[in-house]
């Protein structure tokens, strides 16, 4: 074993990529459980966004791959378009799916636990299915984020200053959402609906559209992060490739309290365990690597076991039907 073969800034570079997913999709769940709802489905939505976003780029980078749609391809073709193109479709794949839950909860006022794992079930078929046809083709490369004044820092530059742009993208969502939540009136409205519904609709507010609309936001990050590892982190189509990271976003959101800036530190620590399993094999540790594969998982468990006393940040409304004749 020789540890002194593991570079710590391409560690904790690699750390940040193996995060990126994770934090989109759980920042997507911290809102809709803000709004009072508990989406199961994640993994079903990532997996969805994973298929959609590889499959519209890598069409849009290969237009012989559909010669019905080259003319319209046509103006799009272009090196960077193609992976933004497929970020975009996967936000729409992973919202689509999302409404399916939304309609079935908000609407029909089906159980949500059960609903949202039909939806994870529904999703990995689905994507097995629309994969089929896509399995060894690589897609077009993300752009990075390459200012030489900035790239050139020592160690500071290749750790921080030299990823993909989804990486500043999440970032700036995380940004994004704890403002919305902390300091506007759309997130004041959008706790008040999650913490007591009943006393959200006396006073006039569509609790149902309400919190439609935090699906639907919820559904567009977790394809995000799904077509972030099949775009960026492993840029291929595999069955399944999403591996239980649905399920780690979930856990998250507890592990973060609810808290959008939490959610950073949760989806590192996973990251950096994940990233350091990997090197371990690398370095030939005796640890059989079965063990070292469930570290990330063990460590989350864990985690949620030790966080899982204080339930004071969860809405109070999480997981409860409404019915706007209550």
């Amino acid at each position: 074993m020789d540890f002194s073969a593991i570079n710590p800034v391409t560690l904790i570079a690699s750390l940040i990529v193996a995060s990126t997913p994770i934090l989109l999709a759980a920042l997507g769940e911290l809102v809709v459980e803000k709004a009072g709802v508990l989406n199961l489905g994640v993994e079903g939505m990532m997996i969805t966004g994973a298929i959609f976003g590889f499959a519209i780029s890598v069409t849009v980078a290969n237009p012989s791959l559909a010669p019905g749609l080259q003319p319209w391809l046509d103006p799009w073709m272009s090196p960077w378009m193609a992976p933004w193109l497929g970020m975009i479709g996967a936000a729409i794949g992973g919202a689509f799916m999302a409404f399916l839950f939304g309609l079935l909860t908000q609407y029909f006022l089906s159980n949500q636990v059960a609903t949202g794992l039909a939806l994870t079930l529904f999703g990995l078929g689905l994507s097995a299915l629309l994969g089929q046809g896509y399995v060894g083709l690589k897609p077009p490369s993300f752009p990075k984020l390459d200012i030489p004044a900035l790239t050139e820092i020592p160690y500071i530059g290749p750790m921080l200053l030299n990823h993909d742009y989804m990486v500043y993208v999440s970032l700036l969502l995380v940004l994004a959402v704890w403002y919305f939540l902390k300091f506007t009136r759309g997130g004041l409205v959008l706790r008040a609906v999650g913490e007591n519904h009943d006393a959200a609709h006396a006073i006039g507010y569509n609790v149902t559209r309400i919190r439609l609309m935090a699906i639907l936001f919820g559904g567009a990050c977790a394809g995000l992060g799904g077509a972030y590892l099949s775009l960026v982190r492993v840029p291929q189509w595999t069955e399944g490739m999403t591996a239980g990271a649905g399920w780690i976003a979930l856990a998250l959101v507890v592990f973060a309290s609810w808290k959008p800036w939490r959610l950073i530190l949760g989806a590192y620590l996973f990251g950096g365990v994940t990233i350091l399993q990997l090197n371990f094999q690398a370095v030939g540790v005796t640890i059989p690597a079965a063990y070292l594969s469930m570290a990330p998982y063990v460590v989350t468990i864990l985690v949620l076991v030790i966080m899982s006393g204080d339930r004071s940040s969860a809405p109070a409304s999480l997981g409860r039907v409404f019915h706007a004749s209550h």
